[in-house]
């Protein structure tokens, strides 16, 4: 099964550091003609550096693989076809496409002392830069009538406070699944899916913020201990190189997560209780009968 990915061309963002690293230098030794995108900002998307994107290029061209930078920012629309122009100039196509840029932005004790430019900066990178990546490398897979599409969520999306990082990430799913709908409807033979990774970033939250959460009874145990305790990047790859190998073409639209010895499928949203009558329902009534149905079951699925 050596030659699963070999020959294929990739675009990944955020690929100068961290989980984006590593996926870029696996592929690449699968490979892959790698275009290593990073604008080389800091965490909170502030500054650039093209050392990040250029460091990770030498290395793979060191070991015999084919890379080339890119330092456009994913949050800009026209950077982003740039991003993907790279791809198509300097290979002929792009057949795979990794969303792993972002960023985490400040995380202001109390949600209503939030800035309005705090907000829109990191939805820009996480969901904007998600949405600009995913258009324009659409536009080349459509003609070629194939391609993969890998979009990075968090377990933010689950539910981490009242942050962009959350809101942004939850939309990434929304997103994708929106997306790999679309796809399937009209017959291409592209797939969408959403990887969940727990390894470590920049981004990392402290332990004591996780501890706090899962007291709360916000996160599961599973989602305390892992991201608390959270593995080093390679344990991220494989999982984002299944999706985009052929062996993965009739998965779309799915939410996968990967962590320490960990590959999973979450379950899709779906109405888990209800009440039904014919007509309109008056408030006297919901106030009677909501306790004894829907809220028994709110605390089921909290526990």
């Amino acid at each position: 099964m050596a030659g699963l990915l070999e020959g294929k061309c990739a675009v990944i963002t955020g690929a100068g550091r961290g989980q984006g690293r590593e996926i870029a230098l696996a592929m690449a030794k699968r490979g892959v003609k790698v275009v290593v995108n990073d604008l080389g900002g800091e965490k909170d998307g502030t500054g650039a550096d093209r050392a990040p994107a250029d460091e990770v290029v030498a290395e793979i061209r060191t070991t015999g693989g084919t890379a080339v930078a890119s330092y456009d920012s994913v949050a800009d629309f026209a950077g982003a076809e740039r991003i993907v122009a790279t791809c198509v100039h300097s290979f002929g196509r792009i057949d795979i496409m990794v969303n792993c840029a972002g960023i985490g932005g400040p995380r202001p004790f109390h949600f209503w002392e939030m800035k309005k430019e705090e907000w829109d900066i990191v939805v820009d990178v996480n969901l904007g830069g998600t949405f600009n990546m995913c258009r324009h490398a659409l536009a080349a897979m459509v003609k070629q009538d194939s391609g993969r599409l890998i979009n990075f969520a968090s377990p933010a999306w689950l539910g981490n406070g009242a942050s962009p990082y959350t809101a942004s990430k939850g939309g990434v799913v929304s997103l994708t699944v929106g997306i790999a709908q679309g796809l399937e409807s009209e017959g291409n033979h592209i797939t969408c899916n959403a990887i969940v990774p727990i390894a470590e970033t920049r981004m990392s939250p402290r332990r004591g913020n996780w501890k706090h959460l899962y007291d709360l009874g916000l996160i599961t145990k599973q989602i305390y201990e892992e991201s608390s305790d959270p593995p080093p990047p390679e344990h991220i790859p494989a999982a984002v190189m299944y999706l985009a190998s052929d062996e993965a073409a009739g998965i779309n639209g799915q939410v996968i997560g990967a962590s320490r010895g960990r590959v999973a499928l979450y379950s899709w949203p779906t109405e888990v209780s209800g009440i039904y009558k014919d007509g309109v329902w008056t408030l006297e009534e919901l106030v009677k009968l909501v306790p004894k149905t829907l809220t028994r079951q709110m605390k089921r699925a909290r526990g």
